[in-house]
């Protein structure tokens, strides 16, 4: 890959930093200006990938962002490629943690001032952004049943509610152990996230995660906000999803924003991780 003109050819993100990001492919023998420094890269280094600024003896720790980020598997030279080669975790076995939740009903830290946002403040105290219809399904097998109901209510309810979507997967059916499992606490996730006024679950009644099993992983719910059936017991489950979603559209759209503190805000971040900019402007955020 050719280097965009006027751009480094290299980013020293730290001080402590003993290794930089080749900001586009480098070939061996490159000298690298890094501030007042020069390095001469001994090995091609492509875009994204690591090079040593220094000596690092084996065992050393290699240091990026300010952290240690593993240590060199053998002695690496200035200049060298760092990777996988002749990088090594310093994690051992399985790491112990602990998490405490904050008080929520403990006040907060007053400020100058209190931002807000208008937000759907549900029963359970959390806050939604948005008020949609979510269609969700147990198994893959009724997932273009979902997605069917989910588009002919948008049509028929449109400007109800702030949408009507059904969110599919292909699993639920011949699944088990923690297979099995992980897919019941997702769905059961998304059946009470606050950013729906009404959930309604499609299953077939023969699938590995039953629908008796999945509203027990729901626990206590609003029932007005919950329908449910399976579409082996229904003669037209296009038709019967679709009044089903009717009967949620009318208590959805009774439902109004309300200024809310930011606090009650919950963001959700995906990782960059798998990308050689993570934390550069992979996500930024």
């Amino acid at each position: 890959m050719n280097a965009v003109p006027n751009l480094p050819q290299a980013l020293h993100v730290a001080d402590a930093d003993n290794v930089a990001i080749a900001l586009s492919d480098i070939a061996a023998g490159t000298r690298v200006a890094l501030g007042s420094a020069t390095v001469m890269v001994t090995e091609t280094v492509g875009m994204g990938h690591k090079f040593a600024l220094v000596d690092v003896p084996a065992g050393a720790e290699v240091r990026k962002y300010g952290f240690p980020i593993g240590r060199a598997r053998i002695d690496i030279g200035a200049g060298a490629w760092v990777h996988s080669h002749n990088l090594e975790t310093q994690l051992s076995g399985t790491l112990d943690y602990t998490f405490e939740a904050r008080d929520a009903s403990a006040p907060a830290t007053p400020t100058a001032r209190v931002r807000e946002f208008l937000g759907y403040r549900r029963a359970d105290g959390r806050v939604g952004t948005r008020n949609e219809i979510w269609i969700l399904c147990t198994v893959g097998c009724v997932a273009n049943t979902a997605r069917r109901i989910a588009e002919r209510a948008s049509t028929r309810f449109t400007g109800r509610v702030d949408g009507i979507h059904a969110i599919t997967h292909p699993f639920g059916c011949s699944q088990l152990g923690d297979d099995l499992d992980n897919t019941e606490r997702v769905l059961a996730s998304l059946a009470q996230h606050p950013n729906t006024g009404g959930v309604l679950i499609v299953g077939l009644g023969c699938e590995s995660l039953q629908m008796k099993r999945l509203l027990g992983a729901i626990g206590a719910h609003d029932a007005s906000r919950l329908r449910f059936f399976d579409a082996q017991q229904s003669q037209d489950e296009t038709e019967d999803g679709i009044a089903a979603v009717a009967q949620l559209v009318e208590v959805a759209s009774a439902d109004r924003r309300e200024s809310c503190p930011l606090s009650a805000l919950t963001l959700g971040l995906k990782c960059g991780g798998s990308d050689g900019f993570s934390g550069i402007t992979a996500n930024p955020l």
